[in-house]
């Protein structure tokens, strides 16, 4: 996919501007007014964050062209942020975690090989396109011809949500034989467990094709959530499962090539020496690219930004605690954040006042989105945690001093703030597109392409460093350095605390334009 053409690179002079807000336009009432909070965001410089962004496309380059978790882009990009961090003298600890790595090695293939001779095209692994069938997260690898057979399907599809129950029972295998292609239909347990049964019941792969009801035909572009499925297994539209299942015996050749295991990859935590223990700032940026990319947008430009902003209050003696976190296995589903929050006692849970999430915060074909803490936009999600209101103002504030235009975007759940959100900590954060595609009147407001994505990059070889907005990254980079500032010498943090049992998990039923999902079932 092409490149949309970028704004051009916006001056020095706008640049300087747009990390210079005078924190009396954007901090709430109660920020203490000293030290100097604009000589701290004085030091954020434009500059500083572009040299984070060409080292991480340096490491990217230096090892295949991916940063992701897993890989030793992924650790030369941990080693990077740690050093720098420990450098500007944090207290840094690398979080291991184990978590499912998956790759495709090359490119499927499916075909029918009678009663009606056809080929079938592939979804790339980068998803960059949509094809007949793709190879499911986790599946297993291998080559087999052999008839398909059916089981416990419904054609046709009844009544939404989910009334097919096919593989979900081992029982509906009976009479199944061993060697054929289990061909199962998307519906109401998820693929793993029809994955399994059919590898129990000795299936040589898995086809399981979309549910049929309206907004469920698309090829599924599934997960089986972590290795242990030997056989191969693909997802395809509800078209071509109707083909497949019809005449019964229909032969099929299905190849996958894989690699999925388990392995070690960390999150990198630093906390500053200074500031009240029990009353934790939290920012955070996945630091992981997808395997198709360098990842400078996704998430170069979040974890670049942080950096530079962490680097520069190091050693300044703040109120409270700054804490900051760059996770790994983001791109796999939040894992890195989920081991964090999940690992912490409820008496640590509580310290962390609030958390602070920047996630491609500097897509080509932006729009300047603040999360909708308050739920003020009537869009998906409900409101974040008590007190996520009082942060989303503190970035309004900002981008209204410098006279730009900004909107709201879902706590949908597909990034890191979820985890925080789930057990109640008061959340926010930036963001500027991904897949979505751009309005006509975003492109009134932020200039651009209307009818092309924000990131025409997104989670593709392209995702560089020239796939970057000058102008977005230094405003937002302005906007998490004011942030960081306004909550470290605040005296009253918004919200009444966190805890642990004091909210349930955020809906994962979101908006179009945010960013990283999962499809289980």
């Amino acid at each position: 996919m092409p490149h949309v053409p970028r704004s051009r690179a916006i001056s020095a002079l706008s640049l300087a501007t747009a990390l210079l807000l005078p924190l009396s336009l954007a901090s709430p009432a109660q920020a203490d007014p000293a030290p100097s909070h604009k000589r701290l965001i004085d030091s954020v410089t434009a500059p500083a964050v572009k040299k984070h962004l060409q080292a991480f496309q340096a490491i990217a380059d230096a090892n295949g062209g991916t940063r992701a978790s897993g890989t030793p882009g992924y650790d030369a990009s941990r080693d990077y942020v740690a050093a720098r961090l420990r450098k500007a003298g944090y207290a840094v600890t690398l979080q291991p975690f184990e978590f499912g790595f998956f790759r495709e090695k090359s490119t499927a293939q499916m075909a029918q090989i009678s009663p009606e001779p056809k080929t079938y095209a592939p979804t790339p692994p980068d998803g960059s396109s949509l094809g007949d069938f793709a190879t499911m997260t986790y599946s297993g690898s291998g080559e087999v011809t052999a008839p398909v057979q059916a089981v416990d399907l419904v054609l046709p599809p009844g009544p939404a949500p989910s009334s097919s129950t096919s593989g979900c029972e081992p029982t509906d295998f009976a009479g199944f034989t061993a060697g054929n292609i289990a061909l199962m239909q998307r519906g109401s347990c998820d693929f793993r467990v029809k994955a399994l049964n059919a590898e129990a019941a000795g299936a040589s792969a898995a086809i399981i094709f979309n549910e049929g009801q309206p907004g469920r035909t698309a090829t599924l572009l599934g997960n089986l959530l972590e290795p242990g499925v030997t056989i191969p297994v693909v997802g395809t539209s509800f078209a071509v499962g109707e083909d497949l299942a019809d005449p019964a015996g229909t032969v099929v050749r299905l190849k996958t090539d894989t690699e999925s295991e388990m392995r070690v990859t960390h999150n990198v935590i630093a906390d500053s020496r200074w500031g009240d223990p029990d009353k934790v700032v939290m920012s955070g940026a996945h630091l992981d690219s997808v395997l198709a990319g360098p990842g400078i947008n996704d998430n170069g430009s979040g974890s670049a930004a942080l950096l530079a902003v962490a680097e520069a209050l190091g050693k300044v003696p703040t109120r409270n605690k700054l804490r900051f976190a760059w996770w790994g296995a983001e791109e796999l589903g939040l894992l890195g954040s989920e081991h964090y929050v999940a690992g912490l006692a409820a008496e640590e849970l509580a310290k962390i006042k609030l958390y602070l999430n920047y996630d491609m915060v500097g897509s080509p074909n932006y729009a300047l989105m603040i999360y909708d803490g308050d739920d003020s936009d009537g869009v998906g999600a409900p409101a974040g945690p008590p007190g996520s209101a009082e942060i989303e103002k503190v970035y309004e504030r900002y981008f209204d001093a410098l006279r730009q235009p900004h909107i709201g975007t879902d706590f949908s759940g597909r990034s890191d703030y979820g985890p925080f959100i789930a057990v109640g900590i008061p959340s926010g954060g930036l963001f500027t597109g991904a897949e979505g595609i751009k309005t006509a009147e975003q492109q009134a407001m932020f200039g651009g392409t209307a009818g092309v994505a924000y990131d025409p990059c997104y989670h593709q070889a392209c995702d560089t460093i020239a796939n970057v907005n000058d102008k977005a990254l230094a405003l937002n980079t302005g906007a998490i350095a004011t942030a960081a500032v306004v909550f470290g010498f605040s005296k009253d943090l918004p919200g009444p605390g966190a805890s642990a049992t004091a909210a349930k998990k955020a809906s994962a039923a979101g908006s179009h334009d945010d960013h990283h999902g999962v499809v289980a079932r």
